[in-house]
């Protein structure tokens, strides 16, 4: 079952909303996150902007990225966002190690840019991941936490992009660790490969938008393949194997 949301302290709240408005005030265009170097600029949605001001940014695939991946872990990550997660496991793994993908065109300038911050190159495709391989439609969304694969019924506009199939890319890259955020399509992309050579992975759940049904079913899915979770911060979980 999806585990409760922790509340967050009321000094905790007003520490962020002091964060908040000081950086919104002095119109901060770049920051340090979680030992890397990321850009917070007017180029970037309000809301994505605030939550790093806040400090709340992807806080919990964060955590647990920094829990479990090693230096020379092989990491395929799935949803890149903006590229925080993705430097923050570049840091933790080694450049060269953390192999990405997102799906939105629109964010591949920004990405790119935040690794030039940080002295790196991105192993980056801008494409989607898939079961099938196939194109799809994909509704992008001025909100890039609300762009997705899938029919939200919000304001999007529809495109079509090119995918690569999970199964060709697990085979392909061999990742020790797989870090997905993928507003639902989580639910065929770790039920559908085999996973025999993955340690751990990182995925935040989606239940608003699949239904807490299917994500329990995703979740027992993987318990049968040898992963145990151990850890779920919000909507985020650790599974592992040992």
């Amino acid at each position: 079952m999806i585990a409760p949301d922790k509340k967050v302290g009321p000094l905790r709240r007003l520490g962020r909303t002091l964060r908040l408005n000081l950086f919104r005030a002095i119109n901060r265009q770049e920051m340090t996150a979680h030992g890397v170097r990321i850009g917070c600029g007017q180029d970037i949605p309000r809301s994505v902007r605030s939550s790093l001001f806040k400090g709340t940014y992807e806080e919990f695939e964060c955590e647990l990225v920094k829990r479990i991946v090693r230096t020379g872990d092989h990491v395929l990550e799935i949803g890149t966002g903006i590229g925080l997660v993705s430097l923050l496991s570049t840091r933790m793994a080694g450049e060269g190690n953390v192999l990405s993908y997102e799906a939105n065109p629109a964010l591949e300038e920004v990405i790119r840019g935040n690794y030039e911050r940080n002295g790196w190159e991105p192993n980056l495709r801008m494409r989607a991941v898939t079961v099938d391989g196939g194109p799809l439609t994909f509704y992008q969304n001025e909100n890039i936490v609300s762009s997705s694969t899938i029919e939200r019924k919000l304001e999007q506009r529809e495109i079509t992009i090119d995918s690569d199939p999970i199964a060709e890319v697990i085979g392909r890259h061999r990742p020790d660790v797989i870090v997905m955020d993928v507003e639902g399509a989580e639910i065929d992309l770790l039920t559908a490969p085999d996973l025999s050579g993955v340690r751990a992975i990182v995925v935040e759940t989606h239940p608003h938008i699949v239904g807490a049904e299917a994500t329990d079913a995703m979740l027992a899915h993987l318990h049968a393949q040898g992963f145990e979770t151990r850890a779920f911060r919000h909507k985020t979980c650790l599974l592992v194997r040992d």
